[in-house]
């Protein structure tokens, strides 16, 4: 076993990268450690440090058995700083570096571009913590709400991981690039998270539901292209990040997939055939199908200005540096270098969309946004299977890649869900039969009541099919403080 399978679990800072031979970086990460703690109890979950959570600890990087669980206060949560194991000999699999041993160090010449990505990357874990820090008092069950501070205390573990690397390869440099993600704020005028996204409010479970399905999402395609990164460590990071990553959009997925449960539930119980008998259906304490639909569109478009422009020079130049590779980069049947490559990207042609092939290098960024709604397409094949079994006409859809859009190459034009450009008077006009207006969020809030006894769930959301760690659905996931 080597000292990167092995966890130091005796330090202040749990590691697997053998911290204690680098005393330097481990007093300098020490001192971080208290303004970490700091924020976590100014900005983490609001009213819940004192009690104990049936929490998920990584204790290794091996994937079987790499997690152990158990209660713990979050504020004594062991965040650690773990890489996946070091592959001996390996060779970046793309750029303009493809077949060169990957760095262990940052190369000079693109050391800026790197502390980018890292401190964009950094900058959401702990801007989505601020986004949910008061979800908990609206709980729709302990099971829910210990699924909210898993995601939370993970999302403190990617910041270390972020952390990390600023202090041990970017010097000076990093250890301030470090002290600012702790002093942004998410939606702060003067001081707010980088990316949009990251600044938007999430004031109700249903929205922390869309956000771990879809903007986690995004974050799933982020890491899985930084995880062939030609920088090792940074690979070897995000590779563990991706193991954890799993669990927050497992959260979301079936979070949706439970309050369209009790939605046809309710509705077959006292036959509402008409999904857009909106008032029939909210009278019942449940989310009605075409709000769930709003809220999906606005989450989805939203987040895919998370991606900016499908053209894109800093995309280009990352994937051509061997920086920043495409999801499943090895999986791709093509040189790896985008040579002589073209990608075929949505235009604006006479107000119509139309495919244009692009040189490929370009488009790193639109294949990636399309990898990311192929997923997402899937996920909500799985919702649409729910509702079909009940046999409520009614099917969920994905909005159009230009809907909604306040970044990007679609950002000027007004389209609608389906793909269609209209003029900005009329999308102005009907904007609120596409995304949610002032009653549906109303209504929505109107629902969130917090629910604290073992096996209950709110009226508005169905049981999940199966405990945490096989624990019953009584079981007291979390033991409130008093």
């Amino acid at each position: 076993m080597s000292t990167f399978d092995k966890v130091d679990y005796d330090s202040l800072i749990p590691n697997n990268v053998d911290l204690s031979s680098d005393r330097s970086l481990q007093r300098a990460l020490e001192k971080w450690h208290p303004n970490f703690i700091k924020w976590w109890m100014d900005m983490g979950p609001n009213g819940f440090q004192n009690s104990e959570v049936y929490l998920r600890t990584a204790v290794g990087v091996d994937p079987e058995g790499w997690a152990k669980f158990g209660y713990v206060k979050m504020p004594d949560y062991r965040w650690g700083i773990l890489l996946s194991p070091k592959e001996e000999g390996r060779k970046i699999p793309f750029g303009q570096h493809k077949g060169e041993p990957a760095w262990q160090e940052v190369p000079g010449e693109y050391r800026a571009m790197l502390r980018r990505l890292i401190v964009i990357q950094g900058d959401t874990e702990p801007a989505s913590v601020e986004q949910q820090r008061f979800l908990g008092n609206t709980a729709p069950s302990l099971y829910d709400m210990r699924n909210l501070f898993q995601v939370n205390v993970e999302e403190g573990r990617h910041l270390w991981a972020m952390v990390y690397l600023l202090h041990k390869y970017f010097g000076r440099d990093g250890r301030e690039e470090a002290e600012l993600l702790l002093q942004r704020r998410s939606g702060n005028v003067d001081k707010p998270r980088i990316l949009g996204a990251f600044n938007e409010d999430t004031p109700d479970w249903l929205s922390f539901y869309m956000f771990t399905t879809f903007t986690d999402r995004d974050g799933k395609m982020q890491l899985e292209a930084l995880a062939n990164s030609g920088f090792d460590p940074l690979a070897r990071t995000t590779r563990f990040m991706l193991t954890e990553e799993g669990h927050h959009m497992f959260v979301g997925r079936t979070g949706v997939e439970r309050v369209i449960q009790k939605t046809c539930e309710i509705m077959k119980q006292h036959n509402i055939s008409d999904p857009f008998a909106i008032n029939d259906v909210r009278k019942y304490g449940v989310v009605d199908l075409p709000t769930l639909q709003k809220k999906m569109n606005f989450h989805v478009s939203v987040t895919l200005d998370l991606f900016g422009s499908d053209i894109s020079t800093n995309a280009a130049n990352a994937f051509n540096s061997s920086i920043k590779g495409r999801f499943h980069e090895t999986m791709i049947d093509d040189d790896h270098q985008l040579l002589n490559d073209t990608y075929p990207i949505l235009k604006n042609v006479n107000n119509k969309f139309i495919l244009s092939d692009e040189p490929a290098i370009n488009a790193v960024n639109a294949r990636l946004c399309d990898d990311y709604i192929n997923d997402c397409v899937q996920v909500v094949a799985t919702w649409n299977k729910v509702i079909k079994s009940f046999g409520i006409n009614f099917t969920l859809d994905l909005p159009h890649k230009a809907f909604h859009r306040k970044i990007g190459d679609y950002s000027e034009l007004s389209v609608t869900p389906k793909g269609d450009i209209i003029e900005a008077s009329t999308w102005n006009a009907q904007q609120h039969d596409w995304l949610p207006d002032n009653e549906d969020l109303e209504y929505i809030l109107s629902l969130m009541t917090n629910v604290t006894e073992p096996g209950k769930f709110a009226s508005w959301v169905a049981p999940p099919k199966a405990g945490i760690n096989g624990q019953p659905g009584d079981y007291e996931y979390v033991k409130l403080a008093a």
